[in-house]
């Protein structure tokens, strides 16, 4: 009698199963057809990460073989972590962590802030037009090739460029900026606040624009001044998207574009500008060493994925804001 009950028990679960399975299948047809012109539009963007960041991921695999172009991929035999090895005992390893690292902070404790400060000015802007021509000529930087600004920062930082003609006026002599290693990161950090202080204000805006006005009235009705609204209104409310941006910026503390270092450096500033973006470039591209420099960038992800998990797990913790 119990063994007829428990049978009828699970006849009785297996139309359950069914109409559960069929409900979800009809639920994405129902999907699709309502929403089909936004999924058309997703195609290209999934094609392009399926073949451009998905697809190379089978080459990972020459970081641990000594490869061939010859032989191929599949070809070319195993040998475990040997390019590994080479590369955390080389003669050039703690400097080019120090060196990437360094930038990255630097960028984060002076970069990360500007666009954030210029954006809150920018709020407090009450003439329209005034407004527009200041935004304008900020994010015009963005819109520079990185080949230009490093050939005017070249001709300006020169020994008879424009700098040393200022400073001259004083009576300072000559510097050779870009041939002396203790200017270098300072010249890298603040082109590049330079050039992206604008563009990067303008996510802080659109955050701020979605801020409910009523708060800065109920803020007036209360005596804040501009300066209490701005810490307590403004600030708060873009937290969210201060936070997000962090937590990225710190997925890219071992990543420093290598075209504009490539493009300023030079052998005598290379203790202080050499990076791991700029190695990989030497070894892969000038010494063809394909596999030594696909272990680098395997070892660059893998500890840039580490940070970027410990960043939000932290954040997380410590407020309701996060990445996911």
């Amino acid at each position: 009698m119990t063994q007829h009950a428990s049978d009828l028990g699970v006849r009785r679960a297996e139309p359950t199963h069914s109409v559960e399975k069929t409900s979800w299948l009809q639920t994405i047809r129902k999907d699709w057809k309502r929403h089909w012109a936004i999924y058309l539009m997703a195609i290209p963007v999934i094609a392009y990460y399926l073949i451009f960041h998905y697809g190379p991921m089978y080459g990972l695999q020459i970081a641990f073989k000594e490869y061939s172009p010859a032989k191929g991929i599949l070809g070319s035999p195993w040998i475990g972590f040997k390019h590994f090895e080479s590369f955390f005992n080389g003669i050039y390893f703690w400097r080019l962590i120090k060196n990437t690292i360094l930038l990255n902070i630097y960028d984060l404790v002076f970069g990360f802030p500007a666009a954030i400060v210029l954006a809150l000015l920018l709020n407090e802007i009450r003439q329209a037009r005034f407004k527009r021509v200041v935004q304008s000529i900020s994010y015009l930087p963005h819109f520079v090739s990185i080949v230009v600004v490093a050939g005017l920062m070249v001709d300006f930082l020169s020994r008879s460029g424009l700098v040393n003609q200022i400073i001259g006026i004083f009576g300072i002599e000559p510097i050779d900026f870009l041939k002396e290693a203790g200017w270098f990161r300072f010249l890298f950090v603040s082109s590049g606040i330079w050039q992206g202080i604008g563009w990067g204000s303008i996510v802080y805006l659109a955050a701020i624009s979605t801020i409910d006005p009523t708060l800065y009235e109920a803020g007036r009705m209360d005596g804040a001044n501009r300066w209490k609204q701005t810490l307590h209104i403004t600030i708060p409310g873009i937290m969210p998207t201060i936070v997000i941006l962090f937590i990225l910026q710190m997925g890219n503390m071992l990543t420093v574009g290598s075209e504009k270092v490539l493009l300023l450096y030079n052998p005598l500033t290379y203790d202080t500008a050499d990076v791991i973006s700029t190695y990989v470039y030497r070894k892969g591209v000038l010494e063809a060493s394909y596999g030594f420099t696909a272990a680098v960038g395997l070892f660059n992800s893998v500890i840039s994925f580490i940070l970027i998990v410990t960043a939000n797990t932290v954040v997380k913790r410590i407020s309701e804001n996060k990445l996911w």
